[in-house]
């Protein structure tokens, strides 16, 4: 034995059966500690026994809830994104189709003003052929004026029926023109062309549309003494009036002028037949 084992400052303290007991546990979420000892400083005599010291920690549940909330709140947010793409394509289509709507509106409304436009035209120009001057650059005159062209035109070298035909359309020259008369003080176009081509017994329709294809079409360079003229298409003329030669024509053109003699150029016809 050690000569320093009988001196008591040199031993070592016995460890009492309850120096010192370290005990933990859980309670409610928190980790306690609890240190107990047998020996104690004096001055704690007043303090208990047992120390605690209470840590937080998370649960495995705590987890678990905070993992299902933000798998929620990226869901929501998910939804409200689909969301605010449909509303936001509506609105696209919708504002597609209400620019397109007023694109054909317009459209249509700029081709019925063109369709009413052509129409006024068209009628415009079917009065004004009617109803011509007689005071147009190339006139000399009208009414009794016109009665004495055939004085100062050459010749024709009609002969027979032909000729025939031609004075009786010059002796005409100056009467009034009356709608639906057939003569003899006043004709419209096709009484008189009707009235004419009596005289030297062919008969012919009433009316310009059926006269126009009464014989045999003939062409504008090519005409000859007695071709009716029309204006307009064949089958669908609006008037007629019948070569005199020397590349005038006569008819009972218009209220204003009624039987006149005038050159082609007035008013160019659209074609002619023949009949004699």
């Amino acid at each position: 034995m050690s000569p320093n084992a009988l001196i008591p400052s040199h031993r070592k303290p016995r460890r009492s059966a309850s120096s010192r007991a370290l005990r933990a546990g859980v309670t409610g979420g928190f980790l306690t500690l609890a240190v107990t000892g047998a020996t104690v400083p004096a001055n704690a005599a007043d303090k208990p026994v047992a120390e605690t010291q209470e840590l937080p920690t998370i649960t495995t549940a705590l987890t678990v809830d905070l993992a299902e909330s933000a798998d929620a709140t990226q869901q929501v947010a998910e939804v409200y994104e689909r969301q605010a793409a449909q509303d936001k394509a509506a609105s696209s289509a919708a504002q597609a189709a209400k620019k397109d709507k007023a694109a054909a509106e317009k459209k249509a409304a700029e081709a019925k003003k063109k369709a009413a436009e052509a129409k006024k035209k068209a009628a415009e120009a079917l009065e004004t052929r009617a109803s011509r001057s007689a005071d147009r650059t190339s006139l000399t005159g009208g009414g009794s004026a016109d009665s004495g062209s055939d004085a100062s035109t050459p010749s024709t070298g009609a002969t027979g029926s032909t000729a025939t035909l031609l004075s009786f359309l010059q002796a005409q020259v100056g009467k009034a023109y009356i709608s639906g008369s057939t003569g003899p003080s006043a004709y419209d176009c096709s009484g008189l062309v009707q009235t004419a081509f009596r005289q030297i017994g062919i008969q012919l329709p009433r009316v310009s549309q059926d006269q126009s294809t009464a014989g045999t079409q003939v062409g504008l360079s090519n005409l000859q003494v007695g071709d009716i003229l029309y204006w307009g298409g064949a089958g669908s003329a609006y008037h007629v009036g019948v070569y005199v030669g020397n590349g005038n024509f006569i008819g009972a053109q218009n209220p204003s002028t009624g039987v006149v003699e005038r050159p082609l150029s007035y008013d160019p016809p659209s074609g002619a037949v023949r009949v004699l």
